[in-house]
Order: structure tokens, then C-alpha cells, then sequence
């Protein structure tokens, strides 16, 4: 009976390196082919962006985000805004790609092809997978993983698409987030909902979504800061921030303080009772026993963040050198760099003048 059923015959092919290269070759050249022979109408895929984006404020909302940086918030396009230029933008490929997992760090690359223009650019962004209590689990290193892919993929498109195109359908997304505003009320009415919003979604009160923004009552909200404060949920959406390095961040670092003061008595003591033995058989290491204590004391509290770094450059020429050393492809960077190079070129009479946005 067994010799009645046909007994199937496994195969195996190898494929070189030079047919598979031969292969993706031909894919790519069919696609450049196909962007030169339909090339992208700009006023269209402008038009069409833009009828996108503003399509309704709930659209329009995904198309920013805030982040805290260095004591002040940076608002920019998001990575919703960047796919839907590149997708009327067309004759684009674009990837993203998690390239590297160490112990401390998750690193992302975004790759953008502008196939008609045959330029191409690549972004790599780096994430912490460490907590206080030490490394993330498997899935949350993937949501991180996830986030990081969105960065670098928006990174590398703004690079590709001009600035002019990806500003003016940015500016219009921010025309229709904050809506009809024209009078106090309307504004009011603007302004209770989005602080609502954010109290149902991440329970957050108003004092704290005050102090993220810089404003002591919720009268001295502006339009501008309503477009700040739902950039901001909206990266918290994304995973490029959390709700308490947004909104918590004085009482995080006001915690992260303490234990630091709590470790280093704890220290301080272990060393004192490492030394009293040896203090006791000489008078002469007395004054060395005492030397050091104060100085096992002594806690800097110095925050390796290059933002605050940022933040704290006095000069022009202090500000550069750090920029020597900051990486290249990090979009949140640059514009604070630019930033403070504005607010440092500024004589000190125009610092507070006025409030622009990059």
C-alpha cells in the first residue's frame, strides 16, 4: 500500500550573490524607468498633501508633535505629516529598519529614495532601552524599536522633500488644529477641550500641563501653545516622549535627586566606617579620614543630557564645539541647536521681544 502513494522530491536551489544583486537591480531600474516616464507634478501633489492633512482636526492633529528638550518644548512635522508628503510627493521608495540591539541602546535607520531626482538619504536614531529598575523586556524594547523606526523614517524624508513644500502643508495642518479662534469665546471653548482631552487621555491636571508649556494660568494660553500642547500628546502617542517626561519632568528629576543624596550619605557612611579602625591607631590619619569624608559628601548634579548641555551654552563658540560632538542625523537636535544659536546671535535687549517658531 505504501508504494501506491507518490513520494515527493525535495530540491534545492543555491542562488548566488550576483543573481540576487542582478534581481534587485532590475527592480530598481524598472521603478527609476517608471518615475522618469511619469514624473510628479508638484502644484498636484502639494494640493493633495494638503487636502490630506487638513482634511479634519482630528487628521490634522497627527500631523504635529512636541517634545520637552533642554527646558522648552520643540514642535515640529510628524512622522504622520512626512508619509502623507511622500505619498503624493510619489516616485519615492522609503524603509525603516531596526540595525542594531546592545545592552543600554536601540539603533534605527530610515532610508529615503527620491527615484526621479535619484538622490537618497539615510538617518539612523538611537533609543535608550534602560529604566530605573534596568533593562526593558522584550516587548517593550519592540515598542521602542517601533518609535525609533518612526523617527528615522521622518528624518529621512524631510531631508528628501524641500523644506518650502513640507512647510506650507505643515502650515496648514496648524491653520485647522486650532480652528475657528476669532473671538474669546470660540478660544475659550478651544482651549477647555484640549486641556480636557489630555486630562481623559494620560490623566494629567492643568497645573502640569501649565508648567510643561511655561504659563502660569490657563488665561495666558495662546493659539501658538495650544498647537504646543497637542504636539505633545501626540508624541506621547507616538512613543517619542512619556507622560511624565512631558508633563512630570521637575518631580522625575526632584525624585532622581534624592535617591542621588540618599546614595551618596549611604557611601559616605560605608567610608567613615572603613576608616575609623585605621584612625584609631595613629592621631596623624585623623586629618586624612576627615579630608575625605567631605569630599565622598560632595554629589554634582550634573545631567549628562545634551540637551541641558544646550541650554546652558553662554557663547557662540561654546555652542559650535558642542555641536562638533552631537550626532548629525537628529532632527530634534538640529532645530535646537538653531535655536540657540538664534537666541545667542540675539543682543540681550531682544531675547524676549518676540516668540518665533522654527
Amino acid at each position: 500500500m505504501a508504494d501506491l502513494i507518490p513520494q515527493e522530491e525535495i530540491t534545492t536551489q543555491e542562488i548566488s550573490t550576483e543573481v540576487l544583486y542582478l534581481q534587485d537591480k532590475a527592480q530598481i531600474d524598472i521603478q527609476i524607468s517608471s518615475a522618469k516616464a511619469y514624473p510628479r507634478n508638484i502644484t498636484r501633489s502639494v494640493e493633495n498633501a494638503i487636502a490630506i492633512a487638513t482634511m479634519d482636526k482630528k487628521t490634522a492633529s497627527t500631523c504635529t508633535y512636541s517634545v520637552p528638550r533642554g527646558g522648552k518644548a520643540i514642535t515640529g512635522p510628524s512622522v504622520h505629516l512626512a508619509k502623507i508628503i511622500a505619498q503624493q510627493w510619489k516616485n519615492m521608495r522609503i524603509e525603516s529598519r531596526v540595525i542594531d540591539i546592545d545592552a543600554k541602546h536601540i539603533t534605527c535607520q530610515g532610508i529615503c529614495w527620491d527615484l526621479e531626482n535619484n538622490i537618497a538619504i539615510k538617518t539612523e536614531v538611537k533609543r535608550s532601552i534602560m529604566t530605573k529598575t534596568g533593562r526593558m523586556n522584550d516587548d517593550m524594547i519592540t515598542v521602542t524599536g517601533n518609535a525609533g523606526n518612526s523617527i528615522a523614517l521622518r528624518n529621512a524624508i524631510f531631508a528628501v522633500v524641500p523644506r518650502g513644500v513640507t512647510d506650507k502643508v505643515y502650515n496648514a495642518a496648524l491653520a485647522t488644529i486650532t480652528g475657528d479662534i476669532s473671538d474669546e469665546t470660540k478660544l475659550l471653548k478651544r482651549r477647555k477641550q484640549v486641556f480636557d482631552g489630555l486630562k481623559d487621555a494620560y490623566g494629567v491636571n492643568e497645573t502640569e500641563v501649565l508648567s510643561a508649556i511655561g504659563k502660569a494660568s490657563i488665561t495666558h494660553v495662546t493659539p501658538e501653545d495650544l498647537v504646543v500642547i497637542i504636539g505633545i500628546g501626540q508624541a506621547i502617542k507616538d512613543g517619542d516622549t512619556t507622560v511624565e517626561e512631558a508633563f512630570r519632568r521637575e518631580k522625575t528629576n526632584v525624585a532622581s535627586r534624592k535617591e542621588a543624596v540618599k546614595e551618596a550619605k549611604a557611601a559616605a557612611n560605608q567610608t567613615k566606617a572603613q576608616a575609623e579602625p585605621t584612625a584609631q591607631k595613629t592621631e596623624e590619619t585623623k586629618p586624612e579620614a576627615k579630608a575625605e569624608t567631605p569630599e565622598t559628601n560632595k554629589v554634582v548634579f550634573e545631567e549628562a543630557d545634551i540637551y541641558t548641555k544646550i541650554g546652558n551654552c553662554k557663547t557662540i563658540e561654546e555652542l559650535t564645539a558642542l555641536e562638533k560632538t552631537a550626532p548629525k542625523d537628529d532632527h530634534d537636535l538640529a532645530v535646537l541647536f538653531a535655536d540657540k544659536k538664534k537666541e545667542l546671535a540675539k543682543p540681550a535687549g531682544e531675547l524676549f521681544d518676540a516668540k518665533g517658531m522654527a
